[in-house]
């Protein structure tokens, strides 16, 4: 699959059972997918992203790759390079 995101929200996850140690993020994060791609879907994709930071320590916690208009979860994973890409993406654009 070919990412170009194309836009993102975030927000800060609260935790009252810290079941996870350090601070969790979503983020929602839109791609553009190419119409030649198995992924795309005419209804538009995202990828939802939990994302975790404690200390110097940051990282993927959870991804699913889900359909824009029925939120349904597809049955895609990201390959290592393309989640590598939206973990240096996450990383980058943590709100302050």
């Amino acid at each position: 699959m070919v990412m170009n995101i194309t836009s993102y929200r975030v927000e800060q996850v609260k935790d009252p059972f810290q079941i996870i140690s350090g601070k969790r993020f979503e983020f929602i994060i839109d791609i553009e997918v190419p119409e030649d791609d198995e992924l795309h879907t005419d209804k538009g994709v995202y990828v939802r992203v939990v994302y975790r930071v404690d200390g110097d320590v940051s990282g993927i916690v959870t991804h699913d790759v889900r359909e824009r208009s029925t939120e349904r979860i597809l049955d895609f994973d990201l390959e290592d390079d393309e989640e590598a890409v939206i973990a240096e993406f996450c990383k980058e654009h943590l709100p302050e």
